[in-house]
């Protein structure tokens, strides 16, 4: 007897091995036709696999993340086999499932272009049409490598002569055509179902390494049904209507150039939009009880090394030398985080348990190589200011303060309208300072705050920093795309380093824990999820120009320039346009820049003390009184903090 015990519970008892396919038909026909795959004892495995003792089952269908994963990297196979069939003598590499999809490198006799997609996508449905078994063979090494050598297949004989001994060679059928895979995969290529869209072509080296050939990839999306299809293909589009590289020149922010990789040059109005971020979050701080620090950016390598950056996170680090002529030969290196500065301020005279919490914010300008492939606008940069703050304090005082600093957090994104947050936890990484015991006491102390808070989270295994667990926190925007942005750490390794201690109530010496805390994260980053998530179209507080006096004539060139200082007195960004042009281009030139309002004045205008108010997107305009409109827009621009402190 083989007893299956079913994830509600439930046991099956069959007489004999039975398969995944019979046990999902022996519950239900319904369900028999939407398996994909099995979950035995927790390990995914192919739906035709026999189960022979007893076991925990659980059937994967497309509603399962396995399941959509399978579907993708099935996609990836059905592809290759289109690919091939369409253009014999392209030999396949490498296709793994991605996020959203998927992808496989092909060594092609000439690259493929984007005009070349359609046709590879139709084929494709027709493999998903002649519904191909899917079977799994073990094959010899030796016999392998012979194999894909003769059929001209060299970088799949490669793949395969690299395979460790004593692993199996596990290579899948699908009718004629076959592959190198571990799997598992689905029951045949039916099972794919059509939802699924070629998406673009790019080059990529194989094994990634620039000295070896470039290869052609394909990139593909695939859901489990077509209305999860359209849905994703439409989010890209308002996606890319929102790109804030796009935004960024129309509305004068910012650019990038050569000579300065991964580093932002801020135009006028862009640093604005940086400095209303800067002083909002100045305010918070100080509201918390932090103070403000600011610590250099270039520092002995000897500081890395004792902090542990130096063996850890080294090839993500600049460092800089003198010329050799020079009495200082020391090598420098450009800070990649703020922590050891702020150990330094903190290591400055004595501490006593009296002076904790102490909660140091700084505005620090870092630098981290990222490759150049990698940099993308202001969400990829190679240099950006962090709003980090480093809180030392006792270890009974570490969960109440990560319980402050995740209650502040959330109140902040509110304040920027985003109300869907995700909490992940990450615990120890690999590659790590500090004993198991400590790191114990840590990620309890982290989970401890979430849990007394009754706050969800989700665990990210090995994703914590080299001092100390952390937690990551997930905004979701307005087209329902995830950013991570903020922070928090705790650590005790870091401060065991430096040996900075405090002296406790009893007069001896104690190591206090050390919070890190980012806020935003990167504020060129946050700068760009900000304009992506309102498409450009900032809440007026946050607007680099939140107001522009436009005139219709020159007769109220003077009254214009009146309405604008009245403006500016009430603390508004404002601007005018004198410009001898017609009204309708300067209100289509500042509704492009998103200038949340304009202000219309003539000859009319000035003799009533009146404006003509036009809000940004809509089509009527407010005729009001001077006086009434620079209140009601004064209101409408304070900031959401400021506003709470007035009510």
């Amino acid at each position: 007897m083989v007893a299956i015990t079913l994830p509600d519970g439930s046991v099956r008892s069959f007489e004999s091995a039975v398969t995944g396919a019979d046990l999902a038909a022996s519950i239900g026909a319904g369900l028999a036709k939407a398996a994909l795959a099995l979950k035995l004892d927790g390990t995914l495995v192919d739906l035709s696999t026999r189960i022979e003792k007893d076991a925990k089952v659980a059937i994967v269908t497309s509603k399962d993340p396995e399941g959509l994963e399978l579907l993708r990297h099935d996609a990836a196979h059905v592809m290759a086999q289109a690919v091939q069939e369409l253009f014999p003598g392209t030999q396949v590499t490498i296709g793994p499932a991605i996020e959203n999809g998927f992808y496989y490198d092909f060594a092609a006799k000439t690259p493929f272009t984007l005009e070349d997609l359609p046709k590879i996508e139709e084929r494709m449905k027709q493999i998903v049409d002649r519904d191909l078994p899917l079977v799994r063979e073990e094959w010899e090494r030796d016999k392998a490598v012979a194999h894909f050598n003769s059929i001209g297949e060299h970088y799949k004989a490669e793949l395969i002569a690299a395979i460790p001994d004593g692993q199996p060679i596990s290579i899948y059928r699908q009718g004629d055509w076959m592959d190198l895979c571990r799997g598992p995969h689905l029951p045949s290529t039916g099972k794919l179902g059509k939802a699924f869209k070629l998406m673009k072509v790019a080059g990529a080296y194989w094994r990634g390494d620039s000295k070896n050939a470039m290869l052609s990839r394909i990139y593909g999306t695939a859901w489990a049904s077509e209305k999860e299809l359209t849905a994703y293909t439409t989010m890209l589009e308002e996606a890319e209507k929102r790109d804030h590289r796009r935004l960024g020149k129309e509305m004068d922010l910012f650019h990038f150039q050569e000579e300065a990789p991964g580093a932002v040059f801020w135009h006028p109005q862009g640093w604005t939009l940086f400095r209303t971020l800067m002083d909002y979050m100045r305010r918070r701080q100080d509201e918390a009880g932090y103070v403000e620090i600011n610590t250099p950016e270039l520092m002995d390598r000897q500081m890395w090394m004792t902090s542990g950056h130096w063996d850890t996170f080294r090839e993500n680090m600049f460092f800089t030398r003198f010329f050799p002529d020079r009495e200082d030969e020391r090598i420098y290196a450009v800070k990649p985080m703020n922590c050891p500065g702020g150990i330094q301020v903190y290591a400055q005279g004595i501490k006593s348990y009296r002076d904790l919490p102490l909660r140091m914010a700084e505005f620090g300008k870092v630098h981290r190589y990222e490759p150049s492939g990698a940099l993308h606008g202001l969400m990829r940069v190679r240099a950006f200011t962090q709003d980090d703050a480093h809180i030392f304090c006792t270890l009974e005082q570490m969960e109440d303060e990560c319980k402050k600093v995740v209650d502040l957090i959330l109140d902040i994104y509110k304040d920027f309208g985003f109300d869907s947050v995700r909490i992940k936890f990450s615990d120890r990484p690999e590659k790590r300072i500090g004993s198991d015991e400590v790191w114990d006491k840590l990620e309890a102390a982290l989970k401890g705050a979430l849990d007394h808070m009754k706050l969800a989270y989700t665990l990210n295994p090995g994703e914590g920093a080299f001092y100390g667990p952390k937690l990551e926190f997930v905004l979701r925007d307005a087209i329902g795309r995830d950013w991570q942005c903020g922070t928090l750490q705790v650590d005790m390794n870091l401060t065991e380093r430096f040996d900075v201690n405090y002296v406790g109530e009893d007069g001896a010496k104690h190591r206090p824990v050390m919070l890190h805390r980012a806020l935003f994260g990167s504020l060129e980053r946050f700068t760009g999820i900000l304009i992506e998530n309102y498409a450009g179209r900032l809440p007026a507080w946050l607007a680099p120009t939140q107001a522009v006096v436009a005139t219709i004539t020159s007769d109220g060139d003077a009254y214009a320039e009146e309405v604008r200082w009245a403006l500016k007195k009430a603390g508004l960004k404002a601007d005018v346009d004198l410009r001898n042009e017609k009204i309708n281009l300067k209100v289509r030139e500042h509704s492009l820049a998103k200038v949340p309002f304009m202000l219309v004045v003539g000859k009319r205008e000035a003799e009533n003390r009146q404006v003509a108010l036009r809000r940004l997107g809509g089509e009527k305009q407010e005729v009001l009184a001077l006086d009434e409109a620079v209140a009601m827009l004064k209101a409408e621009s304070t900031p959401p903090d400021i506003r709470r402190d007035v009510a």
